[in-house]
Order: C-alpha cells, then sequence, then structure tokens
C-alpha cells in the first residue's frame, strides 16, 4: 500500500489467521444448513445488541421522505447499530482513538441511528454532544446533554469557527462527493488543539489467501459500486491505502495523521477470537444489508431490474456463508489534531 503524504504513525491490519477447525466444521458445500451453522450464535449475539439498545431507551422512527440511496427503514438501521458494536470490539471497547481531554463541544457528522453520540455523552456528561444527520431515525429518549440536528453535512456548515473540541465521523462512505470540503469545514469549526477522528471502510472485498474464486459474485459486487461511486460522484472507496489521510492534508491538516488499519473479515473463520465474533456480526450485517446497499443505486442509476438483481442477492448470501472463502472489508480509523496556532 502506498504511504499517505507526511503520514507519521501508521498501523497497518496483520494477515488474519484462518481458523483450522473452521472447515472441518463447515466440510459439506452443498449442504445448506451448514452454511447457517452460525446461526444460533448469530441470534444471540443480536438479542445481545438490541437489549444493550433497549436499555438505552432506543427505539427508532423511519423517515421516507428523503432521496438517498441507503434506507432508513429498521432493518437497515439495526445494521448500522451492529457495525457500532463491530467497532467496539476491534477497539477494545473504546468509542474513539483521539487522546482527548475533558472535551466539552463534541459533533458527530452523519450520526445514523444516534447510538454513538449517545455513549459518548453517558461516557462525558460535561460534554454537550450534537449529532446530525440527514433523516430523524434516532431515538427521544436521550442524555440530557445530547442532542440531535437535521442537517446535510455536504452543504456549508453554519457552526461558529472554533467551536468544537473533537469531531466525529463514520461510515459515510458512499455519502460524500468532496471529501477534501468536508475536512475543510471540520477543520474550520474545531478549536485550536481539537481533534477530527474518521472511522470508514471501503465497499471492497478482499481477501489474504486467495480463496475468493474468479467467478465469484464478490467481484461483481466489487465493480458495481466502483461504478456506482462513477455516477453519484460519491466514491464508495474511502479507507483503501491512506486515501482520506491523504484528503485531510489536502484540507489543511498540517501535523501528524494517525491510522489503525482494520480488516472486518466475512463469516466466523478467524483462529482469533474477537475477529471471530467481529466476523460473526460482519456477515449478519452484510446478509441484512444486501438489498439495501444495492436496490436503489442498482435500479435507479445502474440498469438493473429488481429480478436481477434478486438472483445476485441470492449469490452473495450464498458466498457470505462459504466456509471456503475467507474474504473481509478494509477498514481504517484516521485521526488528526488541528494545529494550536
Amino acid at each position: 500500500m502506498s504511504e499517505p503524504r507526511d503520514a507519521e504513525d501508521r498501523e497497518e491490519a496483520a494477515p488474519i489467521t484462518v481458523d483450522p477447525n473452521y472447515e472441518r466444521a463447515h466440510d459439506d458445500p452443498d449442504n445448506d444448513s451448514v452454511y447457517g451453522s452460525d446461526t444460533s450464535s448469530t441470534s444471540s449475539l443480536t438479542e445481545s445488541v438490541l437489549q444493550f439498545r433497549e436499555l438505552h431507551g432506543r427505539t427508532f422512527q423511519n423517515y421516507k421522505g428523503v432521496d438517498y440511496w441507503q434506507p432508513n427503514d429498521e432493518k437497515q438501521n439495526d445494521g448500522l447499530d451492529i457495525q457500532h458494536h463491530m467497532m467496539l470490539l476491534l477497539n477494545e471497547n473504546k468509542l474513539f482513538r483521539s487522546p482527548l481531554k475533558d472535551p466539552q463541544a463534541v459533533l458527530d457528522v452523519g450520526t445514523g441511528t444516534g447510538i454513538w453520540a449517545i455513549d459518548f455523552a453517558d461516557q462525558f456528561p460535561g460534554a454537550q454532544v450534537i449529532g446530525t444527520d440527514i433523516t430523524p431515525i434516532q431515538p427521544l429518549w436521550l442524555p440530557p446533554n445530547c442532542k440531535f440536528e437535521l442537517d446535510d453535512a455536504t452543504l456549508d456548515w453554519t457552526y461558529k469557527e472554533d467551536q468544537f473540541d473533537f469531531i466525529h465521523i463514520r461510515y459515510l462512505v458512499g455519502s460524500i462527493g468532496d471529501w477534501v470540503k468536508l475536512y475543510q469545514q471540520a477543520y474550520r469549526a474545531l478549536k485550536p488543539g481539537g481533534w477530527l477522528e474518521h472511522t470508514d471502510f471501503s465497499i471492497r472485498v478482499f481477501t489474504d489467501d486467495n480463496t475468493v474464486p474468479k467467478d465469484s459474485v464478490y467481484w461483481w459486487w466489487n465493480e458495481f459500486f466502483n461504478q456506482a461511486g462513477e455516477k453519484t460522484g460519491n466514491t464508495f472507496i474511502v479507507s483503501h491505502e491512506g486515501r482520506n489521510a491523504g484528503w485531510m492534508k489536502e484540507a489543511g491538516f498540517t501535523g501528524p495523521i494517525n491510522i489503525k488499519e482494520f480488516k472486518m473479515p466475512i463469516g466466523s473463520w478467524p483462529a482469533d477470537k474477537v475477529l471471530k465474533e467481529v466476523g460473526i456480526y460482519n456477515r449478519m450485517a452484510c446478509e441484512q444489508g444486501l438489498e439495501g446497499f444495492a436496490l436503489f443505486l442498482g435500479t435507479q442509476l445502474l440498469g438493473y431490474s429488481n429480478e436481477e438483481l434478486q438472483v445476485i442477492f441470492a449469490k452473495m448470501r450464498q458466498s457470505l456463508r462459504n466456509p471456503a472463502i475467507h474474504a473481509y472489508y478494509p477498514a481504517s480509523t484516521v485521526w488528526t489534531q488541528k494545529p494550536l496556532d
């Protein structure tokens, strides 16, 4: 991978070791029940995430008046909360990596269901946390120091200059046409010494051991989102090869760029216990989100019929459950500080 300009602290993700017992336990590729052998553990994992959200009073609304490629119905929103839990697992149950000291004003851009903003507000009761999104799907029961605003982050920001101690961005892949502009607005809104942190992934499937066949539907999936990015002008390749770190430099951040790279396995094939659990969640999120990610883009922009896409979704689900394929998505967290002067 190419190094981003002036990056001073980059932690690359190591190859993922395959659990040697995994494929022996899944040695019948023609048995659908074998592909679903993670179902019981997946079910209990789902219940634990939903219970966590219910304990915090997180009930969600549906809003269908926004023309945006990703749905905001309950099924898709549950996937966002699953992704939140995956990132907690990968980050040792930490909500952020920036070295924050007593943050007072915090902005969560593209807050989605609001789960990160709520958890941050609970952790820092002295901070005022604002979460913004284009759809009002956040819960109504909130910590007193947290609020949500309907706002489009791609437009000019109306926040004051030097307003925030910390600006957090997560999972806006495919949503931003001009990342440099977004980071420039974050730079302006940050106080001197404030931190910008961005966690995201790229919709591109990789493998370390060449277990994705050349005729796999995964390669179609990769190309589908390449074409969708070209059509919309919003790239789906955000975290790959330090792209977002380079955009931060272009936006005017002159200090060190810190990069933590992740590999998000799809399925329970890793030997590492944490990555195995992440993989179970990730496969669940992928299966649950297939239609949501591709239906609008495919039928409205790329010329596919719904029937054609349903066939492809079926092939994707089969590949997601194929124990012989050890695939993952690349992801990263990038954080940097606005200079003090």
